[in-house]
C-alpha cells in the first residue's frame, strides 16, 4: 500500500547542502548515495514529526476515550470468557 506521506513520483530538484567534509569523504569512500540517503532520512523524520503532531492534535480525544474505558469498561467486558 502506498504511503501518503509524500509523492515518490514527484520530480527531483537540486538542493545546496553543507556537510561535514570528513563525513562526506567517508560516505564517498563507501559509495553511499547521498541523495537516496537524504530522502530515506527525511521520510523517517517526516513520519516521526507527523506522528507527534497527530498525538498532540488528538491528545484530548485520546484522554477522554481512556477515561471513558477506565470508568465504564468496554463493550465486550461481559462477553469475554478469558
Amino acid at each position: 500500500m502506498q504511503d501518503a506521506l509524500y509523492d515518490p513520483t514527484a520530480a527531483k530538484r537540486p538542493a545546496n547542502l553543507s556537510v561535514n567534509s570528513d563525513l562526506l569523504r567517508h560516505a564517498r569512500e563507501l559509495h553511499i548515495n547521498l541523495s537516496q540517503t537524504l530522502e530515506e532520512g527525511l521520510v523517517q523524520i517526516l513520519r516521526q514529526k507527523r506522528g507527534e503532531a497527530w498525538l498532540r492534535d488528538n491528545r484530548e480525544a485520546l484522554d477522554a476515550y481512556n477515561a471513558h474505558i477506565e470508568r465504564d469498561g468496554v463493550f465486550s467486558d461481559g462477553l469475554r470468557s478469558f
